[in-house]
């Protein structure tokens, strides 16, 4: 006969001497080799409350979350993903083709700094000629960056002086 725990069915706890008690349900499953086990989940209240009576600390940290165990391999490439390391990222093919986007003349007084996560570009221009040129034209401009590689969520332009 083999035991196991049901962690949908428990029993209603009870107090004894101010100390919490767990008293869970068990469900007996027959097993042809006749053997008994038992095989215990408690909640992670319960787990401390044991560790704390056994004198035995609690590892876990109060607020973690369980996750699902990768293999390393899939975990590198997520976080090398998420990072862009060694990736195209839409900052360098904008500075690629910023001379092409906005002139030559327009791109030797200004530059695309980085991409907000508001899906915005900030562009630093040195010349007030030049940033009230680009402001006039940056429904354009914009329109020409979606066309790029990598770049189709961009949504407008943010223009600094610098």
């Amino acid at each position: 006969m083999r035991t196991s725990i049901e962690n949908s069915r428990r029993l209603p706890s009870r107090r004894t001497n101010d100390i919490l008690c767990f008293v869970p349900a068990v469900k007996s499953v027959a097993k042809n080799s006749g053997v008994a086990a038992e095989s215990q989940t408690f909640s992670r209240i319960a787990e401390e409350l044991i560790g704390e009576l056994r004198g035995v600390p609690f590892e876990e940290p109060r607020k973690s979350r369980k996750r699902p165990t990768l293999p390393l391999a899939q975990l590198v490439e997520s976080i090398l993903d998420e990072h862009r390391i060694g990736r195209e990222a839409p900052e360098h093919t904008i500075r690629a083709h910023w001379p092409a986007l906005v002139g030559s003349a327009n791109a030797a007084y200004s530059h695309a700094v980085r991409v907000e996560r508001d899906r915005k570009v900030v562009v630093h221009v040195a010349h007030a000629v030049v940033r009230n040129e680009l402001f006039m034209h940056r429904a354009e401009i914009v329109e020409r960056i979606q066309k790029l590689p990598g770049c189709a969520q961009i949504k407008e332009i943010h223009l600094r002086a610098g």
